[in-house]
């Protein structure tokens, strides 16, 4: 039984997996995204997290620490250059992983892992979120707005009702109405 094990092995040796880890890290950080099974992603969350907060801190020691992980000097210039100057204010959570359905082949649980600064999608929502600030709850004010934001969808509902074209059945109606005024 595996209690209190923390590495998945991924039924590779360790040096296959390091060697594996490391590729998979390099490719995340020069794409900025990887599709790959989820159980590898998650292993690469815990690999590449660490990575990431030690690039930023651009020291000599530092560097040779991270490329020590990654045996790659470009990817190491990118990680220091680019993407330390974008997480610089996240306290940690650099990555993301969205699940993606199974592999046709074998019926692998696939997912996408992603670096959470460089998608793009994601970002246009977090914009309006930021500006969004917080509000004590059942004060005065809020509640004499209540009434008035109730009535502005009807008022839209309503508008939307006079600019529908009148179809033959209203037509009708519309003559009974003014029938009865006179």
């Amino acid at each position: 039984m595996r209690h209190g094990k923390k590495v998945n092995h991924l039924s590779r040796t360790d040096s296959h997996r390091k060697a594996m880890l490391a590729n998979m890290a390099s490719s995340l950080i020069l794409h900025k995204r990887i599709t790959t099974t989820l159980a590898k992603a998650k292993a690469l969350r815990v690999y590449v997290e660490p990575i990431i907060t030690k690039s930023k801190d651009d020291t000599t020691h530092s560097r040779r620490t991270v490329f020590s992980y990654l045996q790659n000097k470009d990817v190491v210039s990118i990680l220091f250059r680019d993407v330390a100057a974008k997480v610089a204010n996240r306290p940690g959570g650099y990555t993301r992983i969205l699940k993606m359905g199974n592999r046709l082949g074998d019926n692998a649980s696939m997912a996408l892992i992603e670096l959470v600064d460089y998608n793009e999608i994601y970002k246009s929502g977090e914009a309006a979120a930021e500006k969004k600030t917080t509000r004590r709850r059942g004060s005065k004010a809020k509640k004499a707005d209540a009434p008035a934001a109730k009535t502005a969808p009807k008022a839209e509902v309503a508008e939307e009702v006079v600019e529908a074209p009148v179809e033959e059945t209203q037509a009708p109606a519309v003559e009974t109405e003014e029938k009865k005024e006179e």
